[in-house]
């Protein structure tokens, strides 16, 4: 120690305490020097902020006067003002066009239809949208009412066509266009109706060829452009209207109608919505009011009412004309579940007083209409919590005048019987030669569905937890049809339907189906009609009576075909030919097992009834009702009613004697 001396070049040094002070002090000035930096930045911007906002304030105000000069004096040729306002925001609603400026395009790939520059209809699907085209125009506003497509190279779309224009209001702005193909089923009645409607090329169109036409119902005709196919291999070459369609006065387009509740529906619906005949008619409008005449004692008054609906609003309108005319009907008590925010289905529900509502699709095709059941049948039993039961029915559904009357009639069986599974309105088998007794009742096993009751108990306690998800691409009936659903359980059906399936078009419906299996079927016509005997289809009743049926029925052999042309016309008894009125007839065909459909499948071709699948059957037994005789079609040896069979009775084999014709003819 006694050696060391200070470094005269080290740092002086100082205390940790009083560096810590100088530090912070800098930290501090730093901090408050960014801090006035930053509260001037942030004034400059809110300074920006506010020229900006006060430049775009006069620049609008600046448009909106050059704007109004501009309509008001340089445009005053295309538009009317129709009324002064004092109101900047009412601009728009003050002035309306008196001209469109309409072009339509009809081509091989593509139609368009462009009104004052904005596309209100375009086409360019491949693959989708043959046919015709066809747009409604509001005379007064220029308004869409309606835009539908018929392909008319189908059969019957040409009727459909025809049907929705003699629907359309004198007045209004119709356009047509052609897409692909047009022509082919566009029959003769077709033709002279555009012809009246001012075409010139009606009678003239052929395969492929390209035509569009814009005219007014009952007026003139603005105009209209054709192209003809030059070959059969090729489209006519795609041909542009473009026409000026002078618009009339508001006042001129309505209609003086009384000032009642009734009224305000129908103005609400028929200055939006065209193509529904007699509803918007100035002079005898038809009526949106109904009374049907009661039902006495009335089982079903408080029973609530679904209506399946999706996007086919002329279908629904008519489904709910024929549902509030019949006797016993609630309107309190219906309520339309529409699949999708469409508009018009909505606006159809509105126009007849009744509750509608929109469900957000969920799935695809099948799938998409099995979860909107779902979704209708959860919705209705949560809307009325006190309803044991709900009645279901669809868009494209007539019903009969007892349609309630029947439900009220049977409904109390689903109570007495826990082996019935449904009630349905609907005969499968029902057709015009195969039913004719409006009083009689029969069980199935297949349900029906097509208006139907559905009890809460089977819908909460098992349909419900067990219903297909989404991305299961099942059909809703088909599945309710299985046998791990029903569980040998059977619906209650009457011989001759009380609805009847009128639609043409949908996801699993076409013209052709509906005429070959639908429109032959029998539907009753008779107001009131009383069961005699209700309680004979509860189950072990109804064994006795088919017992007592077959023990009592003349025995067909196998020669005695459906296929044969008189069928039961006459028969013989072994000694005599007689003719057949009013017996029972039993005909044993082949079946060896629940799956062996053949014979039955190739017997229902004969009599021109359903034949795509096995349906109506009760134990292997069809019951129809032939030439005012009843047939029982027995499988034998599956049905446990082939006990009756005769031993020297053959069972008919159709799809043998189709094999040997087969091998006949090689």
């Amino acid at each position: 120690m006694d050696f060391w001396q200070p470094n005269p070049n080290a740092e002086p040094f100082i205390p940790k305490r009083e560096l810590n002070k100088n530090i912070k002090s800098q930290f501090r000035a730093k901090l408050f020097k960014n801090r006035f930096i930053n509260r001037i930045f942030q004034a400059i911007l809110v300074i920006i902020l506010m020229i900006t906002i006060t430049l775009n304030m006069v620049f609008i105000f600046d448009t909106s006067q050059r704007l109004h000069g501009e309509l008001s004096n340089r445009m005053g040729s295309a538009y009317v003002n129709q009324g002064d306002s004092d109101h900047p925001e009412n601009l728009l609603d003050d002035i309306t066009p008196s001209s469109l400026s309409i072009e339509v395009l009809s081509s091989q790939s593509r139609v368009t239809v462009t009104i004052d520059g904005a596309t209100i209809l375009e086409d360019g699907e491949k693959g989708e949208g043959r046919g015709i085209h066809v747009v409604v125009l509001n005379q007064a506003t220029g308004s869409v009412m309606s835009q539908r497509l018929f392909d008319t190279y189908s059969l019957q779309e040409d009727e459909a066509m025809s049907l929705f224009l003699n629907m359309i209001s004198d007045g209004r702005i119709i356009i047509f266009a052609i897409k692909d193909e047009g022509t082919f089923q566009l029959k003769g009645a077709a033709r002279s109706l555009l012809t009246r409607l001012g075409s010139r090329h009606a009678q003239g169109l052929s395969w492929r060829d390209m035509w569009a036409m814009v005219t007014e119902k009952g007026g003139k005709v603005y105009g209209e452009s054709y192209s003809k196919s030059v070959t059969f291999s090729s489209w006519g070459a795609s041909v542009i209207l473009r026409v000026q369609v002078p618009l009339v006065p508001i006042e001129r387009s309505n209609c003086q109608w009384p000032d009642t509740e009734e009224t305000q529906r129908r103005l609400q619906f028929c200055n939006r919505i065209e193509g529904y005949g007699s509803v918007c008619s100035c002079d005898e409008p038809a009526s949106l009011t109904f009374s049907p005449e009661p039902v006495e004692d009335n089982k079903v008054y408080e029973v609530p009412v679904i209506v399946i609906a999706s996007n086919r609003p002329h279908y629904l309108y008519r489904s709910l004309r024929s549902l509030l005319s019949a006797r016993g009907a609630n309107k309190d008590m219906i309520t339309v579940f529409i699949d999708g925010y469409f508009e018009e289905p909505l606006e159809v529900t509105k126009l007849l007083g009744l509750r509608g509502i929109q469900h957000t699709p969920i799935g695809y095709k099948n799938s998409r209409i099995s979860q909107h059941y779902k979704a209708s049948f959860s919705a209705v039993f949560n809307m009325f919590s006190n309803a044991h039961y709900a009645i279901v029915v669809e868009e494209d559904l007539d019903v009969s005048e007892d349609f309630f009357s029947f439900f009220s009639q049977t409904i109390e069986l689903l109570e007495k019987d826990p082996s019935i599974y449904c009630i349905s309105a609907w005969n499968d088998l029902g057709y015009e030669e195969t039913s004719s007794d409006v009083y009689e009742l029969m069980r199935v096993e297949t349900m029906p569905g097509l208006g139907w009751v559905l009890s809460r108990k089977l819908y909460k306690n098992e349909l419900e937890p067990k219903w297909p998800t989404p991305e299961k691409m099942w059909d809703w009936d088909m599945w309710m049809r299985m046998s791990e659903i029903r569980k040998d359980r059977e619906c209650i059906v009457p011989e001759i339907s009380r609805t009847f399936h009128f639609g043409s078009f949908g996801i699993n419906m076409n013209s052709y189906f509906q005429d070959k299996y639908f429109k032959s079927h029998s539907f009753n016509t008779q107001p009131k009609v009383i069961f005699q005997n209700v309680e004979r289809v509860t189950k072990d009743n109804y064994e006795d009576f088919i017992h007592n049926m077959i023990k009592t029925a003349t025995v067909l052999n196998e020669f005695q075909s459906p296929c044969n042309e008189n069928f039961l016309s006459n028969y013989s008894d072994g000694r005599n030919s007689k003719v057949a009125v009013n017996m029972i007839f039993i005909l044993f065909i082949k079946m060896v097992d629940s799956k062996d459909f053949d014979t039955w499948l190739q017997t229902a071709k004969c009599l021109k009834i359903w034949d795509l699948d096995a349906r109506g059957y009760h134990k292997a037994m069809w019951r129809l009702r032939i030439k005012n005789n009843e047939l029982l079609v027995v499988g034998y040896p599956f049905s446990p009613y082939s006990i009756y069979k005769p031993e020297n009775i053959k069972p008919l084999n159709l799809h043998l004697q189709n094999s040997r014709e087969v091998t006949e003819s090689t």
